[in-house]
């Protein structure tokens, strides 16, 4: 067990720095767990780390116990676009508060609430976010015995659940392990951790991760993970229409109506999108802007979870769908009918097709 934990926590430390385990497996952003692990490919990878990791008892618990440096924020190391000041400063800030939520989980992993509610209200969400990767690490690392997750989610952690459930597959990329079955409750949420995944693997590996992603074989699941690869489009591209549109053209036809999911969940929930950004942004997805409209619908609705909306999510709400936050999060818990109590991801993909619907008639 000692082996196998040093092995995650060596995965976890290697992939923030840019290396994985000495080169001696999968490049991390063409690795896709969900595939390669049930067909046995990583029995000798999964052995060589746990070795290497051993030897290197120093550096094993760097990550789980010790936390992130901020500077992971910065965006001329992730090599994002860096001509947008004013949004680039935002969207950093936003990504140093996911990494003081995880540093917080550190320290305070029992009960992180106090602190996290002690950050500004408009960032507690990333915050979370940033706990929900620590409790899902410290999970995988106890076998479960921390109940991290659940200590997450209890309380104030209700507020945040969909920022906690796609917390917790931010976990994965570094990790390489397949989506738990037991990702917190609330079952048609769980699939949001494959979000989480595929924002950590582009936020991380950068436009070529995320072309490798759109590469891969369609399906439900990867769907997911290209949404979550389309939301850290938005930060790679600080939040210029025009660049993300861009890289979206470039994409293979199947993946760019998943992006554009990913970009309207991005730009209404971190936001520096205003009126004219948002109407670029919808003109620019063509065909895909229903799914563009169904990304921005799970943002509102994520904000009004929380109890504080921001005026960018307040203002895309009435631009985009001539409604109040309140009153388009009603349409998620609408379009959610019937399908809360299934763990099937099939109830996730109807999901979002009935939010498409919605924004093809509100849009």
């Amino acid at each position: 067990m000692a082996g196998f934990s040093g092995y995650l926590t060596c995965c976890v430390r290697n992939w923030f720095h840019g290396s994985c385990c000495a080169g001696r497996c999968i490049p991390r952003s063409g690795c896709d767990a969900s595939n390669h692990c049930a067909s046995g490919r990583h029995v000798t990878f999964l052995g060589a780390c746990a070795v290497l990791s051993v030897q290197r008892g120093r550096d094993v618990t760097r990550v789980v116990r010790v936390g992130l440096p901020l500077d992971l924020a910065d965006f001329e190391k992730r090599r994002f676009r860096l001509d947008r000041p004013e949004w680039r400063e935002v969207l950093e800030g936003h990504a140093a508060h996911f990494l003081r939520g995880f540093n917080i989980a550190v320290r305070q992993w029992r009960d992180p609430h106090s602190a996290l509610g002690a950050l500004p209200v408009e960032e507690r969400g990333f915050a979370y976010e940033g706990a929900a990767m620590h409790a899902a690490v410290r999970d995988v690392l106890t076998a479960g015995r921390a109940h991290a997750r659940a200590r997450l989610l209890a309380g104030p952690g209700q507020d945040y659940t969909h920022l906690i459930h796609v917390g917790c597959g931010w976990a994965l990329v570094p990790l390489r392990v397949p989506l738990p079955v037991p990702i917190p409750p609330t079952p048609l949420l769980r699939w949001l951790a494959l979000d989480g995944a595929g924002f950590a693997e582009t936020y991380f590996g950068g436009l070529a991760a995320l072309r490798r992603r759109c590469r891969a074989g369609p399906s439900l699941r990867w769907q997911s993970r290209v949404a979550g690869c389309g939301r850290a489009l938005w930060f790679a591209e600080s939040a210029d229409a025009d660049g993300v549109a861009a890289v979206i053209a470039e994409a293979p036809a199947p993946a760019r109506p998943h992006l554009w999911s990913g970009i309207g969940l991005a730009s209404c929930y971190a936001g520096c999108a205003d009126e004219s950004a948002l109407d670029a942004l919808r003109a620019a997805s063509g065909p895909h802007a229903a799914h563009y409209g169904q990304g921005a619908l799970f943002a509102i609705a994520a904000r009004q979870r929380s109890g504080v909306v921001p005026e960018h999510t307040r203002r895309a709400a009435e631009h985009l769908f001539g409604a109040d936050p309140t009153e388009a999060a009603g349409w998620t818990d609408e379009a959610a009918v019937g399908l809360v109590s299934s763990t099937d991801i099939a109830a996730y993909g109807e999901w979002k097709a009935r939010l498409r619907r919605v924004a093809e008639q509100r849009c």
